[in-house]
């Protein structure tokens, strides 16, 4: 059973409550020079879940003002989808509100959040895959203060498998190899992984002894997310299968799968 994480419900645990508004509701809210001048999620890398595993990531934010940025007083949340009562479909807050804060110089900050999401709880279901928004907030030394909407974007994605079988092996040479496979994906509703239907993915071979795959052709997932396609027996190497990716799914490479020409 899914149950929506809001904005309001983690409001009143906020020590900086006012931050948990949701990017649609209102715009950047301010007072003097100070400026949040860079956010990082992950490190830049796309948070990829399963379907049971909790990811642990990071969100750096730094913040700049004449008179120096108040340590502990910055802080993010994450979330997907603005609703129209004023919470948020999906939420992520710091296990640690103060945060771990370095100073660049007298006038710059950052503080460096770990925040963990949990397939099972956060994501709420698989409409929240793909661009997550960061509402990141900043206070001064002279009281200046900053709240972003959208201060930074991270993708939260499903995680991807991918097979491959090359058969019959080992065969005779340039006689027919049928390369099997299957593309699925995270499901953050059945907790399971199920088929990725009408992908488009590469088939590609090397050759023993060298290093390089080169792709032969590319091939169309059913609707179950299975592969199916022949090839001429040329040489002993590896056949794999190599998926680039969607915009809520990340791309995945087969072990190769190797065959003794004879």
């Amino acid at each position: 059973m899914h149950h929506r994480t809001t904005m309001a419900g983690f409001a009143g645990a906020l020590a900086l409550s006012a931050i948990a508004v949701p990017a649609s509701a209102r715009a950047d809210d301010f007072s003097g020079d100070i400026r949040i001048t860079k956010v990082v999620v992950n490190g830049g890398k796309d948070i990829v879940l399963g379907t049971t595993a909790v990811k642990t990531f990071t969100i750096a934010v730094t913040a700049t003002d004449d008179s120096g940025i108040e340590a502990g007083k910055t802080y993010p949340v994450m979330w997907h989808t603005p609703l129209p009562n004023g919470d948020a479909y999906g939420l992520v807050t710091p296990d640690d509100t103060a945060g771990k804060c370095v100073r660049q110089s007298f006038t710059t900050t950052t503080c460096t959040y770990t925040l963990k999401i949990n397939p099972r709880i956060h994501v709420q279901d698989n409409t929240t895959a793909g661009t997550w928004t960061v509402r990141a907030h900043a206070l001064a030394d002279d009281g200046d203060y900053i709240t972003k909407d959208s201060a930074a974007k991270a993708k939260v994605l499903r995680n991807s498998r991918l097979t491959v079988d090359a058969s019959p092996e080992p065969v005779k040479k340039n006689r027919t190899i049928t390369v099997t496979g299957a593309l699925t994906r995270a499901d953050w509703v059945t907790y399971k992984y199920g088929g990725y239907a009408g992908q488009s993915v590469k088939l590609q071979f090397r050759k023993k002894g060298t290093s390089t795959y080169k792709t032969l052709r590319t091939v169309t997932t059913d609707g179950k997310g299975n592969l199916r396609t022949t090839t001429k027996a040329t040489a002993d190497g590896y056949f794999r299968y190599s998926f680039a990716g969607t915009a809520t799914t990340p791309g995945a490479t087969s072990a190769g799968d190797h065959v003794d020409v004879k």
